[in-house]
């Protein structure tokens, strides 16, 4: 009868102190070096995956095609915005900011992928290749890689966004466990000093712990608002990173849009009314994208819902962005005016937006993105910053 493994009890205290479920050598490293000055700008990138219905989240009931392509899939109650544009009602936090001159809306953008599958359409938008899988990084972890800087990325691994870079390291709560034992800590790295491997997985572990204590106690409770609060307090941390990537699952809505969408986005709304409480003083110098792999059909279909499309929105909050305006060259609903009778037409390269955020955050010049960074991206947007 073979003999069951048995297990260091330094190392069964070390995992229970760590949070169970997880082998130290699996762990990726987080980086503190190169977290940039205080005053460099901060940038919190928000993926929507599953594909957000533009159409809902930012009506257009100054389409006169609006009302009735859309049926009842158009939310009532709508916040206006211009008189054109409109935001979802659970929006209420993004509507006060718009108004404030700290919310930019984009609207009928896009990536260049034009087919419908989740998956390929998220790893174009993250890696910012001219086609599902051209580019095996991500465009801000190529960013990151050319500047020599740090950032994090509040999800179970690292997403293909921040690839390539060395830097960047991913982040989640722990696992409730026994209280810290300095004792302990100092016996288990005696322990793996002689093991390059083990101590190399040590040195990783404790650079997580230390992440987690530089911005304070873990977030209580679980969602998307405890993961933003928790970005907001990274980023404000006087040797925190200087970047941040979020996640939310959930959007893709085939069936019962209304109210699944209610809740999506009103907890969407919750944590970015955290992230800036967190951010404190730095939503000053801060930018917030928020972003999706792709919009959703213009008409409803048979289930209350929509199917995946083309055309979609972004969003762009933060206190230096040149907000209160809805930035789209619009192409109406009319039949003819829809991509092949069904989609919201994009007039708009989210990669041009793309280009924006990385010469504002890193500094990156038109010839280091097409030298790699963002390479076949259209000329990056302009006057999305009041400074």
């Amino acid at each position: 009868m073979p003999l069951k493994p048995t297990m260091n009890p330094a190392r069964r205290q070390l995992m229970q102190l760590l949070g169970a479920g997880a082998l130290l050598p699996t762990w990726p490293a987080l980086s503190l070096a190169a977290p940039g000055p205080a005053e460099a700008p901060r940038l919190v990138v928000i993926m929507l995956r599953g594909a957000l219905d533009g159409l809902a989240a930012v009506p257009v009931p100054g389409d006169p095609a609006f009302a009735t392509l859309r049926g009842e899939l158009a939310p009532t109650g709508a916040l206006p915005l211009d008189g054109f544009y409109a935001l979802h009602p659970s929006l209420p936090t993004l509507a006060r900011w718009y108004a404030e001159g700290q919310l930019l809306v984009l609207h009928a953008l896009a990536s260049p992928y034009r087919e419908r599958s989740h998956f390929d359409a998220q790893q174009q938008l993250e890696s910012g290749g001219p086609r599902p899988f051209a580019l095996s990084t991500g465009w801000l972890g190529r960013a990151l890689q050319a500047t020599g800087q740090g950032g994090v990325a509040l999800s179970p691994a690292l997403p293909v966004a921040l690839r390539g870079a060395d830097q960047a390291s991913s982040w989640t709560p722990s696992r409730p466990g026994p209280a810290d034992s300095e004792d302990l800590l100092t016996r288990v790295q005696q322990l793996y000093a002689g093991d390059a491997a083990l101590h190399t997985a040590w040195q990783q572990a404790m650079a997580q712990r230390d992440l987690g204590r530089m911005a304070g106690e873990e977030p209580p409770g679980n969602g998307f608002a405890a993961l933003a609060e928790q970005a907001g307090r990274f980023l404000a941390a006087e040797r925190g990173p200087r970047l941040a990537w979020l996640e939310s699952g959930g959007w893709d809505t085939h069936n019962q849009q209304s109210n699944r969408l209610a809740r999506q986005l009103a907890g969407l709304d919750q944590g970015m009314a955290a992230l800036r409480s967190a951010l404190g003083p730095q939503w000053a110098r801060s930018t917030v994208l928020v972003m999706t792999e792709f919009g959703r059909t213009a008409r409803p279909n048979g289930s209350g819902g929509t199917d995946h499309g083309t055309g979609g929105v972004a969003w762009l909050a933060g206190g230096a962005v040149a907000g209160g305006r809805v930035l789209a060259d619009w192409p109406g609903l009319g039949n003819r005016e829809l991509l092949e009778a069904r989609d919201l037409r994009p007039t708009l390269d989210i990669r041009a937006l793309q280009a924006a955020l990385l010469q504002r955050q890193f500094g990156l010049g038109r010839a280091a993105l097409e030298g790699g960074v963002l390479p076949g991206a259209p000329r990056a947007l302009d006057g999305l910053w009041r400074v």
